[in-house]
């Protein structure tokens, strides 16, 4: 998919509490649609502003009644060039629409949308709400129907699937870190390492029910979840290979007290990519535990051990 280059940029609100949204957006045949109910579609379509200013005018104050028109205004005269977004189900969607305008039945106006509605980027990434800047998504907010978007820059940047200079640095050396984190961490002495473990499971909100190692043969660390009620038990070898792998994930499905099962092996043997891994079981490699440490904020911890 080719980048977009759009002339300008409107928010557009898809009824009162979204209630279009999903005849709009997810419709066989999707459009933007807009409200502001009047008798002059016509005259709207010969651009004559001042008849729909003076409509409002009646109803609303002369402020209300000019930001009124303008919003109509847009609907009515933006062309095929202008990038629409709104918000649907906790996700940006952005489209082109056609310039037609179409009078509907119950008096509401309409633009057939080029395609359909996207919520991905060029590069297919989810637009989601939660990892999109506050400073655009706070538009979602806007009481009227359309309006400008500020951060349109950024807006265009995320569609395009580009990254701005100063977060691909900081991407780049997060990637360093975590590079040099992993000859660190497989320095460590064992226990240190064990205790490394510990501390990543406990500070990403598992409590720790059980002492780190002990006398149970097949749980290194005994879990539980507050939040979810969850149970999970870690095993963490300094070797294994898959028949070792699939022991462990044999005693797992023995013991139905639990739902996770993390496997952490500092030095696999064999190729992992073809070990079998059950639902409910993950394999933490050295690789993971560096980016889990890195999140987690011990990397100072790391570094003072290996000093």
């Amino acid at each position: 998919m080719q980048k977009i280059k759009p002339k300008s940029v409107r928010f557009i609100k898809l009824g009162s509490k979204g209630r279009w949204e999903p005849d709009c957006i997810e419709g066989a045949n999707p459009f933007i649609r807009l409200g502001f109910i009047n008798p002059h579609h016509e005259e709207c379509l010969k651009r004559n502003w001042a008849v729909l200013r003076a409509y409002w005018a009646q109803k609303k104050t002369k402020s209300k009644a000019t930001g009124i028109t303008n919003q109509i205004k847009d609907f009515y005269t933006l062309g095929q060039d202008t990038l629409w977004i709104t918000f649907y189900r906790r996700r940006l969607y952005w489209c082109f629409a056609y310039p037609e305008v179409r009078l509907l039945a119950d008096g509401t106006r309409s633009r057939c949308v080029v395609g359909k509605w996207k919520s991905k980027s060029i590069m297919d990434e989810e637009l989601l709400i939660e990892n999109l800047s506050g400073k655009l998504t706070k538009t979602k907010g806007f009481r009227g129907t359309i309006c400008s978007v500020e951060e349109e820059e950024y807006l265009i940047r995320r569609i395009n699937g580009e990254i701005a200079p100063e977060v691909l640095n900081a991407k780049q050396c997060l990637s360093s870190l975590e590079k040099s984190l992993e000859e660190m961490i497989r320095s460590l002495g064992w226990k240190d390492f064990e205790l490394l473990c510990d501390l990543i499971f406990t500070r990403s909100g598992w409590q720790r029910v059980s002492a780190v190692g002990g006398t149970e043969k097949s749980i290194d660390l005994d879990l539980f979840l507050p939040v979810s009620g969850k149970k999970a038990f870690v095993q963490i070898k300094s070797q294994a290979d898959t028949k070792t792998f699939k022991e462990y994930c044999d005693i797992f499905e023995t013991l139905d007290q639990y739902h996770e099962m993390f496997f952490v092996v500092h030095s696999p043997r064999g190729d992992i990519s073809t070990w079998k891994i059950p639902d409910k079981a993950q394999i933490l490699t050295i690789e993971k535990i560096s980016q889990l440490a890195v999140a987690a904020g011990l990397s100072n911890w790391i570094i003072q051990k290996t000093l």
